[in-house]
């Protein structure tokens, strides 16, 4: 008898949008929430999973927070609940906060930070 089994880490994205004004570039966003983990597989179905992290991320400029794991378990299990400055831990600035001059592509998302005119992806103009 033998027996197949692995360790790997994994990402789930959270079903939590919440609107905001962001406070590294100032622009209109959003927070995403996703969890990162490590997983032990058995027969290549996950049994069971630990060294859960929650993470923030805004979509205007990229910026990643931490938050705790009570909220973090919350926002998994889909209770309604808000996210504010206090609860959030910075853990990386976005472009938007440092002026890196990334471009993003309104149509397609694509993001760049060569100094093109249109979006190389599906040609629409990048402002």
């Amino acid at each position: 008898m033998f027996f197949i089994f692995g360790i790997s880490s994994g990402r789930k994205d959270l079903d939590f949008r919440q609107t905001m004004i962001c406070t590294v570039c100032g622009g209109y966003g959003r927070y995403e929430v996703y969890m990162e983990f490590t997983c032990f597989s058995l027969f290549f179905l996950p049994v069971f999973r630990w060294n859960r992290v929650y993470y923030v991320k805004s979509s205007c400029c990229g910026t990643l927070y931490t938050i705790n794991g009570d909220l973090g378990r919350r926002i998994a299990r889909g209770e309604p609940v808000t996210l504010r400055e206090e609860d959030l831990q910075l853990v990386k600035t976005g472009y938007g906060g440092h002026g890196h001059g990334k471009k993003r592509c309104s149509r397609c998302g694509f993001e760049t930070e060569e100094d093109y005119r249109y979006c190389p992806n599906c040609a629409n103009p990048l402002d």
